[in-house]
């Protein structure tokens, strides 16, 4: 739906939100072989996110526990992405880490290095000053010309590039945290350059510089978090967001785990993207402690 616009346009979000929420529920609901009544309370997302389907989700979330007078738990949706390594799956192996974990959690609009102390207690330890490195890939793939979203796109274009045919230019931020606007700014200047001397620079490369991209993103997320491992001595570390699908830092993180001797945990690809499975974990958990919200709860767009 948002292909066209070449991202996300919040107001046509909103409005497709409330058109599908009402179907959204009624069809999970007959899928899990649930009728309101079996329900104990509603989890929904307070945040971040945007303003408009935000408010969609919490005015029904309130409706619905109203009507039921049943308790109502707002989740912050980052906390939701740490949180899938705990949701139990039938006939499955279902390993869970310890605390305290690592939690490398990338995503489109965050990325962080996060200590998880407890199912409700983590540290950010790290953090972007500025982009995201889900954000860098989609607009590194913009420029290049490749459909929305980018991200996706790169990664399956990488697998047939040399990783090394290209160098960009490296962040030099102190401690845990991540800047990625310098690395998307020297991309966009390398290609302009490029073009220049040839309009079909791009075209003939695109395999490689998607490869030579995402290496260099992998790269700068893998150094920074075996830095926080080493600085905590912590060996439990997992993977979370919707950037952990990518098939690079998949790998890469699989190899660093090898040679630091780590106990990985990486979700799989359908718990990666925002999904109602880790609100849902998130909420049986603050349940279990009755930390409930009340009815003028408001939705916020950004959250610590």
């Amino acid at each position: 739906m948002h292909e066209a616009y070449g991202g996300v346009v919040p107001e046509l979000a909103s409005r497709v939100h409330q058109q599908n929420i009402i179907p959204v529920v009624d069809q999970a609901m007959k899928a899990a072989n649930v009728i309101p009544s079996d329900i104990s309370a509603v989890a929904f997302t307070r945040g971040p996110g945007l303003m408009g389907s935000l408010l969609v989700g919490s005015s029904f979330a309130k409706g619905f526990a109203l009507s039921r007078n049943i308790p109502l738990i707002d989740i912050n949706h980052l906390q939701g992405h740490v949180l899938v390594h705990f949701i139990k799956e039938k006939d499955k192996a279902n390993r869970h880490p310890k605390f305290p974990f690592l939690c490398l959690l990338v995503s489109g609009g965050h990325t962080q290095i996060i200590v998880v102390k407890s199912y409700l207690e983590m540290e950010i330890i790290g953090q972007t000053i500025d982009d995201a490195a889900g954000e860098a890939f989609d607009k590194c793939a913009k420029v290049m010309g490749l459909p929305y979203p980018g991200g996706p796109m790169i990664d399956k274009l990488a697998k047939e590039g040399n990783a090394n045919a290209f160098k960009f230019s490296k962040p030099l931020i102190n401690d845990l945290d991540f800047s990625f606007s310098g690395l998307k700014t020297s991309f966009l200047y390398f290609l302009r350059d490029r073009v220049k001397e040839n309009p079909e620079f791009i075209e003939h490369n695109k395999a490689d510089l998607c490869a030579s991209l995402q290496h260099s993103i992998v790269n700068i997320l893998i150094e920074k978090l075996a830095k926080a491992a080493k600085l905590t001595g912590i060996k439990q570390i997992a993977l979370a967001g919707g950037v952990s699908a990518n098939s690079g830092l998949r790998q890469a993180s699989k190899e660093e785990a090898e040679k630091r001797n780590w106990d990985l945990f990486v979700p799989e690809f359908k718990f990666t993207t925002d999904n109602a499975a880790m609100i849902a974990i998130t909420g049986y958990f603050k349940y279990l402690i009755k930390e409930f919200a009340s009815q003028d709860i408001a939705p916020l767009a950004r959250m610590i």
